[in-house]
């Protein structure tokens, strides 16, 4: 520290909201404090703690959803970095960039067998794409400035880590830095010009498969249905997205089936795949008997966007190629009526398109039950769908406290099994210390009903009692209410469809965090 008390850390919070980076989702230990302490000296910045470190990366990957820009982790040593993997990996395969600084201890002491020294470099490196290891408060600053840089990738986001010492953070602090803005690379105009050609020639034998920044917003998939229109190929979104606009006033995409077999049959017919910012539509997991690659043999797979391009800009120039006008507005699903009787999954997606408010983020980690929830949208008030994207369960609820701190004021939903939601239960509080406007509707079916189904899917046999008991959250069965109230957050607990309804509405009115559990 110098004569003013300005420290390194003060020099890495400095960077950071220069850099853009003015949002924090924290879970601090002893080597952090220093970091800690320099947030207050800084102007414009939000903090928010979360209970355990899946509760704070989950965040990330949400907030980064919605904002478009990073924010930061602080997490304690490798044993916290290890805490947060999970939602790590989702924001990984979701292409969300978020910066994580991480504590160490100090230089000196990294070299004693201390109960929490670990091997914090191999930690960061399995997870992230870029790992920074601060060695000189001198550089703490430039080094900041390149873990921002880092954490993009054209349009695209990536996982950058900070290695920090905790005597860098309360060594003299130098000048703070900034990073520099991204710039998406553009595609040469030429492969514009052969993908116009090659989907015009196969017309409905070519499908157009959108993902990242080709469905995250709706000129992109406006674009995509002109495009589509035009030459005669068919339209796809990828099954799984970071973010996808739907309802009311939005082209419907349709998205690839998660059984395989069904997803096969869709494809059927297919001899050209263009990829607009997506990936090759794959089987999610092995199957006996069943393709990995859901493509019939011998498709031609033409990359048109890579997810980091300017994927949007890059259909607009298709469109203008092809002279494909705007489509004018078609119109738009009806809504179902308003459902009644006993829960299933078709009247919860009922119930959730009926109530659904204007502008709404629905984040989805329902898994089986959520399923059927896609037709029905089609009708519901304009809103933006969040999916889990690498499948590591725990999702949901901390990604909807990102969700709604990345688009202040809208209304949130999250669709929660009840045995996912307990992997980061801890988020209800953040929810309730943040008064976020959050509504979560636990789907409970009192098992893991999706491993139930992939038991079956890959064939394995025997319902004794062990295997059975793996898959049941009964005996004792979770009192959800009970959880959310014990956390802060206000809940209820319906078994009618009619109920269901009422509830989600006055959710959605109160403005405050809800908790709704719909008994399956």
């Amino acid at each position: 520290m110098d004569g003013t008390g300005r420290t390194g850390a003060h020099a890495l919070v400095e960077t950071l909201v220069a850099s853009g980076v003015d949002t924090y989702f924290a879970n601090p230990g002893t080597s952090e404090m220093h970091f800690v302490a320099a947030l207050d000296a800084a102007q414009g910045i939000r903090c928010v703690l979360g209970l355990f470190e899946g509760v704070v990366t989950g965040a990330a990957d949400g907030y980064w959803r919605m904002a478009r820009k990073p924010a930061a982790t602080l997490l304690h040593l490798g044993p916290g970095m290890a805490n947060g993997i999970a939602n790590l990996h989702n924001a990984r395969k979701a292409r969300s960039g978020i910066v994580n600084v991480v504590g160490n201890h100090g230089l000196d002491h990294q070299r004693l067998e201390s109960p929490l020294r670990s091997n914090l470099e191999a930690i960061a490196g399995s997870i992230s794409h870029a790992v920074r290891v601060s060695a000189d408060p001198a550089d703490l600053a430039a080094d900041a400035a390149a873990a921002v840089e880092a954490s993009r990738d054209g349009a695209a986001g990536r996982i950058s880590t900070l290695v920090l010492a905790a005597d860098l953070s309360w060594s003299p602090g130098g000048p703070a830095s900034r990073a520099r803005p991204p710039c998406p690379p553009l595609v040469p105009v030429e492969a514009v010009a052969a993908t116009a050609r090659l989907l015009s020639e196969y017309g409905p034998r070519a499908m157009l498969m959108i993902g990242a920044g080709g469905s995250a917003s709706v000129e992109a998939q406006e674009l995509a249905s002109a495009i589509a229109a035009r030459t005669g190929c068919r339209l796809r979104a990828e099954f799984y997205n970071a973010r996808l606009p739907g309802g009311r006033g939005r082209p419907p995409v349709e998205r690839p089936p998660y059984m395989v077999d069904a997803a096969v049959a869709g494809f059927a017919g297919t001899e050209l795949l263009v990829l607009a910012g997506a990936a090759e539509p794959v089987a999610f997991f092995a199957y006996p008997g069943k393709p990995s690659r859901l493509l019939p043999p011998g498709t031609a797979i033409l990359t048109l966007a890579e997810p980091h391009h300017d994927v949007e800009g890059v259909l607009r120039a298709l469109a203008d190629e092809l002279g494909a006008g705007r489509l004018p507005a078609g119109p738009d699903a009806a809504l179902p009526p308003s459902p009644t009787g006993a829960l299933t999954p078709e009247s919860v997606a009922a119930a959730v398109a009926c109530t659904l408010p204007e502008q709404a983020i629905v984040v989805d980690e329902s898994l089986t039950a959520g399923r059927s929830m896609g037709g029905v949208m089609r009708g519901a008030a304009p809103h933006d769908w969040l999916a889990v994207m690498g499948g590591s369960i725990g999702f949901g609820l901390p990604a909807a406290v990102g969700a709604s701190i990345g688009a202040p004021g809208r209304p949130v939903l999250v669709l929660e099994g009840d045995g996912s939601a307990m992997y980061t239960i801890q988020a209800l509080w953040t929810m309730a210390r943040e008064q976020l406007p959050v509504v979560v509707l636990i789907l409970s079916n009192r098992a893991y009903r999706t491993l139930q189904f992939e038991k079956m899917g890959v064939g394995a046999t025997g319902a004794g009692r062990n295997s059975a008991g793996m898959l049941s959250l009964e005996d004792p069965t979770l009192d959800w209410p009970a959880l959310a109230r014990g956390h802060g957050v206000r809940a209820s607990r319906v078994e009618t469809a009619e109920a269901l309804a009422e509830a989600l509405r006055r959710g959605f009115a109160s403005g405050e965090p809800t908790l709704i559990e719909a008994v399956l």
